[in-house]
């Protein structure tokens, strides 16, 4: 029997498997909830937690995808491990997109049933109830991403100064977001400000507020940013850009609590959290002599570092699914959008300078340039399909013969309809050169 017992839901139409699978959970030493359709299954959840799922695939009436995905839409991130036996490539793609966290086949081997299950449920910091930091928009599944989880769920109930980093396009804002929304103070406003985009008198008048007659077309009194955000969480972003004479107003803010609205010498008390964020090194700032070290040290209480996209490569599938699903709508003709092999291939080939928000782009991009629903490999932007002027599907690179050579351009031009100008784009090499290659290897029949 296992050490830590677990409450798993087992649902499953057919009796005779629903009963011995929960007789073998049983011998493990957890306690089993059983439902034989998905109704049932959404019944059973409702009257209390549980900590793992065991669902089927085929069921009358909802089957097991669509459980899935009611309960990602509503928020639900029990684990999930999908059981069927119809298992096919097909279906295991759909279930994984749709949130199930494994998939397996019948008959099962009840080895491999028990070291899955022990797999999933040794997730479990991670996994439960989706966290505020998925609610609002974070996605992953990778190592990475769950260290970053579990940050949020550590910091959040507290009151601490958060700063977060990471390069442009890795979602700190989405983060900041999580801690507000997981904290106590949830209920009070959430205040983004970008830093960087505002000139340095006005940043210091809408951080702080400005009395009237404060300078020019201060014609009355006006809270700032600091004191909006009272009772609730001011996000400051790109602080790291934020000039030497404004720090000193922001270390003020942490260390008393309170500001000194510009024009004004009486400070006002304020109740605000703060997180931070910036792309920069605020240490190698600060060794520099363009960052305070003071308020460095006063930003860097809880530190929680955003991974760029291409170290969580495992992701980018999962990221490209959501921002399929939320493009579906919003083209002037809703589709039920996919990605071919080959352009999945190319997203995560490629390494995404931008991160998420440059993948977000690309594939928006790709959904308008499709004719249907399927997205193919032509339709993503070059430099996704374009890497370092090599081609970025492995099938495209040659052993330097030439008959290895003349294969792939065939094999360029006929996944891409015989247009010279997507297969050239493909193979990494210039319209010029592919003309030259196809009349020197005879080609010129053979693609039509």
């Amino acid at each position: 029997m296992r050490d830590e017992s677990a409450t798993i839901l087992l649902v499953d139409d057919d009796r005779a498997f629903r009963l011995s699978t929960a007789e073998l959970l049983r011998q493990e030493g957890h306690a089993v909830v059983l439902a034989a359709s998905g109704a049932e299954a959404a019944e059973k959840l409702k009257a209390g937690p549980v900590d793992l799922m065991l669902l089927d695939l085929r069921m009358p009436g909802v089957d097991g995808l669509g459980v899935v995905e009611a309960l990602r839409a509503h928020g639900e991130g029990v684990p999930i491990l999908m059981i069927s036996g119809f298992g096919t490539i097909e279906a295991a793609v759909e279930a994984l997109h749709l949130g199930v966290d494994d998939f397996l086949t019948k008959p099962v081997d009840p080895d491999v049933l028990n070291g899955r299950i022990g797999e999933l449920l040794e997730r479990r910091p991670t996994a439960g109830r989706l966290d505020e930091a998925q609610q609002v928009g974070i996605v992953g599944r990778s190592p990475a991403m769950r260290e970053v989880f579990a940050s949020i769920r550590r910091v959040a109930p507290t009151d601490t100064t958060v700063l977060i980093t990471g390069e442009t396009g890795t979602g700190k804002e989405l983060v900041a977001r999580a801690v507000h929304q997981a904290s106590p103070r949830a209920t009070g406003p959430f205040v983004p400000v970008n830093c960087a985009a505002l000139a340095e008198g006005i940043l210091e008048s809408e951080l702080f507020g400005h009395a009237r007659g404060a300078f020019t077309g201060a014609v009355r009194e006006r809270a700032g940013l600091f004191e909006a955000a009272r009772g609730g969480t001011i996000f400051l972003d790109e602080v790291g850009d934020v000039s030497l004479r404004l720090q000193q107003g922001l270390l003020r803010v942490l260390q008393e609590r309170e500001v000194v609205p510009v024009g004004e010498t009486r400070a006002r008390r304020v109740d605000v959290r703060v997180v931070a964020a910036t792309n920069r090194d605020l240490e190698q700032e600060a060794a520099a002599g363009r960052f305070r070290t003071d308020l460095f040290y006063r930003l860097n209480v809880f530190h929680i570092q955003l991974p760029p996209l291409r170290a969580r490569r495992t992701d980018i599938a999962l990221l490209a699914e959501v921002a399929l699903r939320r493009l579906a709508d919003r083209l002037p003709d809703p589709r039920d959008l996919s990605l071919s092999p080959l352009a999945m291939r190319l997203l995560r080939s490629h390494d995404w300078p931008g991160n998420v928000r440059e993948l977000f782009a690309a594939v928006e991009s790709a959904a308008i340039r499709a004719d249907g629903a399927a997205i193919q490999a032509h339709h993503l932007p070059p430099a996704v399909r374009r890497r370092d002027g090599a081609g970025t599907d492995e099938r495209y690179h040659h052993d330097g013969s030439h008959e290895d050579e003349r294969g792939r351009i065939l094999q360029a031009l006929a996944e891409t309809d015989g247009v010279r100008s997507r297969a050239a784009e493909a193979l990494g090499m210039s319209r010029t050169t592919l003309w030259r290659k196809i009349r020197q290897y005879g080609l010129d029949e053979d693609s039509g």
